[in-house]
């Protein structure tokens, strides 16, 4: 969303020179919206084709999230996005930082100020 909180902590992250990228996972939770096309295209533009394919290792690591946390249904596309980001050895930029605090107990770091 322009002028939001978030879309200022990315410019900044990007002005700052800090490599931005994500998973395949999180695009596609992204582009689920709600986002227009001429959102997309300045992610997409940000992020320069740093768009990392889901693996079998972070498969395995969600599971292992999944199952370590619960099992809670509405935790299952998390558990990937924490586990691609765990896999990486990435920080974790969320807006939704409820949803990931339970995966920092094994192995997740969150960005600061997201």
């Amino acid at each position: 969303m322009p002028d939001s909180v978030e879309s200022e902590r990315i410019v900044d992250w990007f002005q700052a020179g800090e490599d931005l990228c994500t998973s395949s996972i999180a695009w596609y939770e992204f582009l689920c919206g709600p986002v227009d096309d001429e959102g997309v295209l300045v992610v997409q533009s940000l992020l320069q084709d740093r768009i990392l394919p889901y693996t079998t290792d972070q498969a395995t690591e969600s599971a292992r999230l999944f199952n370590a946390t619960g099992r809670k249904r509405h935790l299952r596309v998390d558990s990937m996005i924490a586990a691609a980001a765990i896999i990486a050895n990435a920080d974790l930029a969320t807006g939704n930082i409820e949803h990931f605090l339970g995966f920092r107990n094994y192995g997740l770091r969150l960005a600061l100020g997201t």
